[in-house]
């Protein structure tokens, strides 16, 4: 007589079938995430003030105390002024944007491979260890998202008599543009946070943020750097061009105001193409990292 045998479609563990693979990690996910988020939480004033600080004294000294010492800013009168802070407002949420990418990812980062040694334990969760780098992607996306929700309304509004940032919301780009920009700025961040060793943190602001930020297009426009040129070629125009956070800043200005910005059909995809090339190298990196 022959004996048949039935491949059961599930393992069992008891009366309780096992998850898939795909089911467990994702709930590991969703737990490191909400992990990040509760922590988040607990500090919710030091993630505040850290994000506004720096915005906030952008904003003060150029929007309100230049005015009232006389200081020309933008050319100087109340109409040019108006045209700076126009500009310069988008450009602050732009790089509250980016600096929560690094400070969340990038520094933690660094702690967590060096002295805490913390990330042995999230790598063993149940899950491919690209979701756990994934995990602080999206929890720096996150904080990116709730930065620019706090600085825009602040930066609007702090400004001395006279000088206003004209402000115009235009919501189907911000809400396509904000969240691939937090993506985008929280992929660099994990880049960074898995190249530099932790001793090397100084040397990443030095050589990386600092040339980012000031070349970025937070205090001026892209479009007005054409006259910037060494025999007739804009140079300077051009060579922004690899700097991620014009980008975003530009699309900020599309985003926020009427002011003059790069077309959005360039900062679309060259903003889809950055994300993925660091998420590409940044998942790269933290494996490399952890099974080193």
């Amino acid at each position: 007589m022959a004996v048949t045998t039935s491949v059961p479609t599930h393992e069992h563990i008891g009366d309780q079938p096992l998850r898939s693979v795909v089911s467990a990690s994702w709930t590991a996910l969703r737990a490191l995430v909400l992990r990040d988020v509760v922590v988040l939480g607990k500090h919710v004033w030091e993630f505040v003030l850290r994000t506004l600080i720096q915005p906030f004294l952008l904003c003060f000294v150029f929007l309100f105390v230049f005015p009232k010492i006389g200081q020309s800013v933008g050319g100087g009168g109340s109409a040019s002024e108006s045209s700076f802070a126009t500009i310069l407002v988008p450009g602050v949420v732009g790089i509250s944007v980016m600096f929560q990418g690094v400070q969340s990812i990038a520094l933690a980062m660094a702690q967590e491979f060096g002295f805490t040694r913390e990330i042995e334990d999230r790598v063993q969760a149940p899950c491919p260890v690209w979701l756990v780098a994934m995990s602080k992607v999206l929890s720096g996306a996150a904080q990116g998202i709730l930065s620019a929700v706090i600085v825009l309304p602040m930066a609007a509004v702090v400004h001395a008599a006279g000088v206003h940032a004209h402000l115009s919301l235009h919501w189907a780009i911000i809400l396509t543009l904000v969240p691939l920009a937090t993506v985008a700025m929280a992929g660099l961040g994990l880049v960074l946070g898995t190249s530099f060793e932790p001793r090397n943190i100084g040397l990443m602001f030095g050589f990386i943020i600092l040339p980012i930020t000031f070349l970025g297009g937070t205090y001026y426009s892209w479009t007005r750097l054409a006259p910037v040129k060494i025999g007739g070629f804009p140079w300077l125009q051009t060579l922004v061009l690899v700097n991620p956070l014009i980008y975003v800043n530009e699309g900020m200005r599309a985003a926020f105001t009427q002011a003059p910005h790069m077309h959005l059909y360039v900062v679309y995809p060259v903003m889809v193409g950055f994300a993925a090339l660091f998420l590409w190298l940044g998942l790269r990196n933290f494996r490399r990292r952890v099974l080193s």
